[in-house]
């Protein structure tokens, strides 16, 4: 893949234009275009042809997860990645259910904000550490039998592939692990999204982690 093409959307201008500067400044990421709330940044897809869009949340007008919905939905082939300061639960199950690929914190390091782009537009879930903790204590304080009836339709192996899956690897890592190929484990992931009625890799993955399947 050439360069990364990136729309930011972030109600303040001071983060806009930091977040230009630090992903202009790797050599594998070009931001296209910036949006003040999500509306703006609808209207701006068709003109900048982004392979990517950084979302925030609460914004003015139309929200990150109204604008994450819509964005989903007209442009499936445009991966949304949420990165906003709020780690409150209902934000993070909204975002992902509203089709977000990825979720994380305005403190992530730079480092892991280019890698983070990178990985979500090759098909990757990326969640920030501190949210997946969250998550997961919210799911140990729910009730594991319901868990059952979810996951009921997955086999044995698809059941082990969204285990790894919902750990945040990739699908050379799962097949690596489970000794399959890289397009069996496509298969597997395919299927897996068919039979949880889910949009992609990131909702199953949180799911996951919601049901207490890793448990």
């Amino acid at each position: 893949m050439g360069v990364i093409r990136v729309l930011i959307c972030d109600d303040q201008a001071v983060v806009r234009e930091g977040l230009e500067m630090i992903l202009n400044a790797d050599g594998a990421i070009r931001v296209v275009g910036m949006a003040a709330d999500g509306l703006e940044a609808l209207e701006l897809i068709p003109k900048c042809e982004p392979d990517l869009i950084l979302m925030d949340l609460k914004m003015p007008g139309m929200n990150g997860i109204q604008a994450t919905r819509e964005a989903t939905t007209r442009h499936p082939g445009i991966p949304v990645l949420i990165l906003t300061t709020f780690a409150d639960d209902d934000w993070v199950f909204d975002a992902i259910r509203s089709g977000a690929a990825g979720y994380l914190l305005k403190g992530t390091p730079r480092q892991e904000l280019v890698a983070a782009i990178k990985g979500t537009v090759q098909g990757n879930s990326h969640i920030d550490p501190a949210v997946a903790r969250k998550v997961m204590r919210r799911a140990a304080e729910g009730t594991p039998e319901s868990s059952s009836s979810v996951f009921s339709e997955l086999t044995v192996r698809e059941t082990e592939v969204l285990k790894l899956l919902a750990q945040g690897l990739s699908n050379s890592e799962i097949a690596k692990n489970l000794h399959l190929t890289p397009g069996t484990v496509r298969n597997y992931v395919s299927a897996i999204l068919r039979k949880l009625d889910v949009k992609d890799r990131t909702q199953a993955a949180i799911l996951s982690i919601q049901y207490g399947l890793n448990r």
